[in-house]
Order: structure tokens, then C-alpha cells, then sequence
């Protein structure tokens, strides 16, 4: 068995509804898959003591879910006023527009096209409620509209697909552009530094306990994984199939579709470099 301290991020273990930090709790929901790892993580935050709490993702639209997270809120003691998205994903957001029904609450997000209401999130915005302190950090990338949160009191910062708690993410092109993401990393490398971010609250997967080396690990890959691209294209590779039957020959089938289009965002970035 593999030390989970030894693996990147130190993952903490099992993913369960439940707390993951003071202010922090996971509803996970039922929609596991290959791509979606044991299920979205729905996030439950609130300031001890406070009867307010803020939803992040509340998921795919399943509304035993959907009522879940409610029910979980409910039972201890916290009424749902607002609800966050980290991007349009269907994984992270079908559920949105009957979650806003159930809660009554407003939905901010970066794509006016996923709002309800008048509020939209966007970069250095400070969110509070009941206490809680939430600040935006624009992470465009995976998507064009990712976002994570800063949650300081807890020296953590909730990821949505960024940063998995297990395995890496897709640049999902043409809507995700790998010059982007690869700047985002660099801005979640300087929360770690700078604020001592050292908590990773991730859309799929585990909590992550070492925040700095998730990230160095995530810029260590992306790294290989472009430097394998290029030489596959120098080697006559040159389609994205053809790339991806080459450089991720090792990687499950099921998951050569997303990783074509990572592939593809390399190859654009690549090409926009010179490179190729």
C-alpha cells in the first residue's frame, strides 16, 4: 500500500460526505466515473457559530442530491444564502438552477449564462456571509470560466476541476487554452507561498493536505507531458489521435477523448511558441 503522504498533494484518504475543514464540509454525490473520480464534491461553508452557510457546485442534476446537501446544511443549524460555481461543467452545475429553487438563494458565477440574479463573481472579489470571507481567484485553463475560492480563515483553497485530489486534470480545448492554465497554477503556487495556503478542496477526489507540492507537481506534468507532445510531432506524429495513441499509450482508453484535447490545447500552445 502506497503512503498517502508520500503521494503528490498527500492526499488525506477515503472521499466521504462529511467535515474537511472548520468551515469546510463535502457532500460528495452519486455520479462517479472515470471522469468525475468518486463523485463531485459539493461544498458546504460556514463560519463557526454562524447560521449562513455558501454551497460551491452544487453538482449534476440529482435532486436526492440536491436535497442531501440541503438536509446536511439543515441539520447543522445553517441556512443555504448563496451559491458559488467554480465553472459550467455539468458535473459541478446541471444542478444549479433547482438547487437555486430548493434554497432560494442566488447563483453567482463567472459565465453570465449560469447566474440567477443580478451578482456575478469576477477577479479579487470578496465574497462574505454570515462571517465567512471568500476571496475570487480567477484560474481560466481547464475552462475558460474556472474559478477557485480562497477560504483564508481555513488556509485553504477550493479548486473545482483545477486541481483533482487525485490524478490530473484535462485542459478541456478549444474553450480551455493550456497557456492560461498553465498561469493559473503559477497564481495558485503564489496562495501557497504568499498566504500560506497549504489546503486543497478539489471538485473530484480527496482533500489534499500539501497544497505547494499539488501544484509543483501539476507545473512538473504539464511540463513532461509538453516536452512528450513536442517530440512526438519532431517523431511524424501528427494528428492529436496520433499523438495520444503515442504519448498516453499507457493511459486508460476511456480516457483518451479528454486527454485528445488536452493534446490539442498543447498542440496550439506549441504551435503559438514556435515550437512546432
Amino acid at each position: 500500500m502506497t503512503d498517502a503522504a508520500a503521494l503528490p498533494g498527500q492526499p488525506r484518504g477515503a472521499v466521504r460526505t462529511g467535515p474537511a475543514t472548520e468551515r469546510a464540509v463535502n457532500v460528495l454525490a452519486p455520479n462517479a466515473s472515470a471522469m468525475t473520480l468518486d463523485g463531485t464534491n459539493t461544498w458546504i461553508l460556514a463560519e463557526p457559530g454562524s447560521e449562513l452557510a455558501v454551497v460551491i457546485d452544487p453538482g449534476p442534476l440529482d435532486d436526492a442530491h440536491l436535497r442531501n446537501v440541503v438536509g446536511t446544511a439543515e441539520k447543522a443549524g445553517k441556512r443555504i444564502a448563496l451559491t458559488l460555481l467554480t465553472h459550467g461543467h455539468p458535473d459541478h452545475a446541471e444542478g444549479a438552477g433547482r438547487f437555486a429553487e430548493l434554497t432560494g438563494t442566488s447563483v453567482r458565477a463567472l459565465d453570465p449564462a449560469l447566474r440567477l440574479g443580478d451578482e456575478g463573481v469576477a477577479a479579487g472579489d470578496v465574497i462574505t456571509v454570515g462571517g465567512l470571507e471568500l476571496r475570487v481567484v480567477p484560474t481560466p485553463g481547464h475552462t475558460s470560466d474556472s474559478l477557485c475560492f480562497h477560504l483564508p480563515a481555513d488556509r485553504a483553497v477550493l479548486t473545482g476541476d483545477t486541481i483533482l485530489g487525485r490524478g490530473t486534470t484535462m485542459v478541456a480545448h478549444p474553450d480551455g487554452r493550456l497557456g492560461d492554465y498553465l498561469d493559473s497554477l503559477r497564481r495558485l503556487r503564489s496562495l501557497t507561498v504568499d498566504d500560506g495556503v497549504h489546503t486543497v478542496l478539489p471538485g473530484h477526489g480527496p482533500v489534499l493536505e500539501d497544497a505547494q507540492g499539488a501544484v509543483e507537481f501539476y507545473l512538473a506534468h504539464r511540463a513532461h507531458r509538453l516536452a512528450q507532445v513536442e517530440t512526438a510531432v519532431e517523431d511524424g506524429y501528427r494528428t492529436a489521435p496520433q499523438v495520444v495513441a503515442h504519448v498516453y499509450a499507457d493511459v486508460d482508453r476511456s480516457l483518451w477523448p479528454a486527454a485528445e484535447l488536452s493534446v490539442r490545447a498543447q498542440l496550439d500552445y506549441l504551435s503559438e511558441h514556435g515550437l512546432i
